[in-house]
């Protein structure tokens, strides 16, 4: 906030004045300002010309009677620089004791720098709204608090109600508004911009118009709170945006009150400014966020669920809490009539955060159109192989495992394909754990790649681990240096025989986080697919069922 200068105090009185000179005959003639002496008694005793031209009825032998404060303040000393008005204009009183116990006073116009300090406090009150209104409309990125901030602050400051009104393509007007008791309404009204003059211009957007002072009896029933009274004067300024209007603010005073100074109109300019980019700001950040909400949907890991009886459980956690997405990622894919068998999909893309889950977004778009292609895990990963070499620019990579599943009695039949990626792990129900015997090359650098595809069987009760390197590869323990290591993941898995596919996820994630405690880590994700434990096939086809931890 611009600090504003203080007022250059007022010119001390000529020198020798607050003593008791010996003062030679017709000295008040002489004096640059009005002079009256005064007697102990408050008669006046002598006047220069200055005085007699100010005070026309203080004359020589009587009482002083004009100005009151004057004549009080003599026959009450001590009680500091007397001040107050003469006529249209104002003094200050000095006292200069003479001889005989008579008192000189000399008068000083202090109209002019009333007035100005008068300018200035009102400035700095000015001032002290717009930094305060600015901070205030600028605490919140969400639009319909930075309207009610708005109306709220031009009710109290500058009319005494308002209204907020944004720029709408439906055919009703978005409304906020606060009245006279500082009352916040919201309203869509059944009616058009130019109900009220002067709105139609100021929702148009650019160039930015002041304010415009129109006939208080145009304002609609609508716009006038109730119990306000009748309106004495109303005016309508634009809310500048970004590049567009913001909206347009209605004030209103009540009568008496007339139309606004001009003073009050700059300051009214003022803040729809500092109020139109709040408003556009936060518009836009509304826009952003929900732009950002509709991809990231996208990219986060799906909430997963029984397919024909199979249990499938996932759980993720990005490298950085904050984050939501990274570049570990699962799929689920359910049988169709283009692909017999359940497709599931875990994946590692190099890098981390929003860049990295770009990518993922990418993977899991292509490996969704290649799902007719199921039956053949060499082919969909060749594919998906030459998709990433064909983008062009920087070199990414993924490393991933492809899991078809379906069942067979009450078995479940898997076909298990890595593609760089660490081979998955089969959980038995007598606590032995399995690697499957599956391996291949990354995906994305190589032109050309080759894999090789395990089958294995599930029998009840028992579960295929997926899983990234975060989880092998996370640092911590009691020095925060070791990692977590595949044999720690193969001795928690023993004790997991038997356990549904989303205890087996929340058992491997309760570990790593305990492991990694508040040290740093890679995205981590896990995939548990688990054959039922009993009951017919497609029993539970539709039954909710696995977690999701983003």
């Amino acid at each position: 906030m611009t600090t504003l200068p203080d007022l250059p105090e007022l010119p001390d009185l000529p020198d020798g004045i607050g003593a008791v000179p010996a003062r030679p005959a017709g000295w008040t003639a002489a004096a640059p300002f009005p002079v009256v002496v005064l007697d102990a008694a408050g008669h006046v005793v002598e006047v220069n010309a200055r005085a007699a031209a100010l005070l026309p009825d203080a004359r020589a032998g009587r009482p002083l009677g004009s100005p009151v404060w004057l004549a009080e303040a003599h026959l009450a000393p001590g009680t500091g620089t007397p001040r107050g008005p003469v006529g249209d204009r104002f003094f200050a009183a000095t006292a200069a004791p003479l001889d005989g116990g008579r008192t000189a006073w000399w008068l000083r116009d202090e109209t002019a720098h009333r007035a100005l300090r008068a300018e200035l406090e009102a400035e700095r009150r000015r001032a002290r709204f717009l930094a305060e209104a600015s901070s205030a409309l600028l605490a919140s990125l969400n639009l319909e608090r930075c309207m009610e901030v708005t109306a709220r602050l031009a009710a109290e400051h500058l009319a005494d109600a308002a209204a907020v009104i944004t720029p709408t393509g439906a055919r009703k007007l978005p409304v906020v508004a606060c009245d006279h008791r500082g009352r916040i309404t919201r309203d869509a009204v059944a009616a058009t911009p130019d109900a009220v003059p002067g709105l139609d211009e100021a929702l148009q957007g650019f160039p930015p118009v002041p304010p415009r002072w129109i006939d208080p009896a145009a304002a609609p029933a609508w716009l006038v709170p109730d119990g306000f009274g009748e309106v004495g004067a109303m005016a309508v300024a634009p809310l500048p945006g970004h590049g567009l209007s913001a909206g347009a603010l209605i004030l209103l005073r009540r009568a008496p009150r007339t139309a606004f100074e001009a003073a009050e109109a700059e300051l009214a300019g003022l803040f729809a400014a500092r109020a139109g980019a709040a408003m556009s700001a936060a518009r836009l950040y509304a826009e952003q966020n929900q732009v950002t909400d509709t991809l990231m949907r996208a990219l986060l890991p799906p909430a997963l669920r029984h397919v024909e009886g199979i249990e499938f459980a996932g759980g993720y956690r990005a490298s950085v809490d904050t984050d939501r997405v990274g570049g570990d990622f699962y799929d689920v894919h359910p049988p169709g009539e283009d692909c017999a068998e359940t497709l599931a999909v875990l994946g590692d893309v190099a890098g981390k955060g929003l860049d990295a889950a770009v990518i993922t977004g990418r993977i899991r778009n292509t490996l969704h159109a290649l799902r007719p292609l199921a039956d053949d895990h060499g082919r969909m990963l060749r594919l998906l192989n030459n998709a990433m070499r064909s983008e062009g620019g920087r070199v990414r990579f993924a490393t991933l495992v492809l899991a078809s599943a379906h069942r067979e009695g009450r078995s479940v039949a898997l076909r298990l394909t890595s593609a760089g990626h660490p081979p998955p792990l089969i959980v038995r129900r007598d606590g032995t754990v399995e690697e499957a015997d599956t391996g291949g090359t990354l995906i994305g650098v190589l032109p050309e790649i080759v894999s090789r595809t395990a089958h294995v069987r599930l029998a009840p009760g028992e579960t295929c681990l997926l899983y990234t390197d975060g989880v092998t590869e996370a640092k911590g323990g009691p020095l925060g240096d070791a990692q977590f290591g595949e044999e720690r993941l193969k001795r928690a898995l023993a004790e997991c025989g038997g356990l549904p596919a989303a205890a087996v996820v929340e058992r491997v994630q309760m570990l790593t986080d305990a492991w990694i405690g508040g040290g740093r880590h890679d995205d981590i994700a896990v995939l548990a697919v688990t054959a039922p434990r009993g009951g017919p096939a497609g029993a539970v086809d539709t039954a909710t069922g696995g977690t999701r931890t983003a």
